[in-house]
């Protein structure tokens, strides 16, 4: 693979032990556990992880905070929301832990629906709330690396507004990278002129391109004034020492869904977005499709990065997995439980075959 991709992990942050067929240890959330997974990572050659964020999970930057201050070289790729952060308030967080970690910090915009009167918010229709999300993420780039900013806008407004700590250039970065994922048209539009990663979920190779394709023509459509957007994966990668012995989990485990009727497994219940939608037609054309990407778990429970898995053992999975690769993708989040285990496995196994 390229020297360029990059491979993270996925750390749920959740209250609820168990998450999709995790182990349901007791602390499985406390400190010591999370920081035992993000030193696991940093052994065993992964860049950081994604940390999961939602209405009814703990606080997502507290817990990058508290794990980047217990780790060394690991990068949390922080999801927030728009509407839980103003684009000032996040901007000088995000900020003051780069500058503590050195430049660890990462990003993932999330603008799919939550339990927002919970915690204050609102919104209206799709339109809005992507129109929220752009300006939200234009303004905490400009904050990020400009000063004195003062801004205008229909979602929000800031004056002679100058965030310290500055944010450090390292070589190319500017700034922390502004992840983003969404397949409606309207969460396109803003990925092709704003985000600096296009995140995807595991759709079939023909449905990748097809989206690359499309956003690199919107890109220049919409006039994007930024570095090239840049492309990312979501998936779950179950790996085993062999083809065979992978299938047999991967059937195992779709058989215990299925009898759990996806019992933790779905974090995407409250409504089903277009990007979900397009995972869990999959099925349709086949369980498996391309080589070995499994779409049966979106029948049963599945949801987000599990709806689909890539199944096989390492060298089955790193061929998958360049694929993408050939495509355009540079940014790997993959996982797959229990968690703690397959960092070690797949560390060891799938990752020095992915950077041959």
């Amino acid at each position: 693979m390229s020297s360029n991709s990059e491979f993270l992990w996925y750390i749920p942050n959740d209250v609820k032990a168990g998450h999709r067929g995790d182990s349901a240890v007791e602390n499985h959330n406390s400190l010591t556990t999370l920081t035992d997974h993000a030193k696991a990572l940093e052994e065993h050659g992964w860049k950081g992880a994604l940390i999961g964020t939602g209405w009814g999970r703990p606080d997502t930057f507290t817990v990058a905070t508290a794990l980047a201050a217990r780790t060394t070289s690991f990068e949390p790729l922080i999801a927030i929301r728009p509407g839980y952060w103003r684009p000032a308030n996040f901007a000088s967080a995000a900020a003051t832990l780069d500058h503590l970690t050195g430049g660890r910090v990462r990003v993932n915009i999330v603008s799919g629906q939550d339990k927002l009167a919970a915690y204050g918010d609102s919104e209206g229709d799709q339109a809005h709330r992507y129109a929220r999300t752009k300006e939200f993420m234009r303004l905490v780039r400009r904050l990020w690396t400009e000063e004195n900013v003062t801004y205008a806008g229909e979602h929000f407004h800031v004056t002679e507004s100058t965030i310290e700590p500055r944010i450090q250039v390292r070589g190319d970065r500017r700034h922390p990278k502004l992840y983003f994922g969404g397949a409606s048209e309207a969460a396109e539009r803003v990925s092709a002129t704003e985000a600096d990663v296009q995140l995807f979920w595991g759709e079939p190779l023909d449905g990748v391109r097809e989206r690359i394709e499309r956003l690199k023509v919107l890109s220049r459509e919409l006039g994007r004034d930024l570095p090239p957007l840049e492309f990312g994966l979501r998936i779950t990668t179950l790996v085993r020492d062999t083809t065979e012995q992978a299938w047999a989990d991967a059937e195992a485990k779709v058989a215990e869904m299925a009898m759990g009727k996806g019992a933790g497994w779905n974090d995407h219940r409250r409504a089903v977005a277009v990007g979900q939608q397009r995972l869990l037609d999959l099925h349709r054309r086949g369980d498996v499709l391309d080589d070995n990407l499994y779409t049966a778990p979106g029948k049963f429970g599945g949801g987000g990065a599990g709806t689909t898995w890539l199944v096989g053992s390492a060298a089955d999975v790193a061929r998958s997995l360049r694929k993408y690769q050939d495509l355009g993708i540079t940014h790997f989040v993959l996982s797959d439980t229990p968690y703690l285990s397959e960092i070690k496995r797949q560390g060891n196994q799938l990752l020095p075959l992915l950077r041959n």
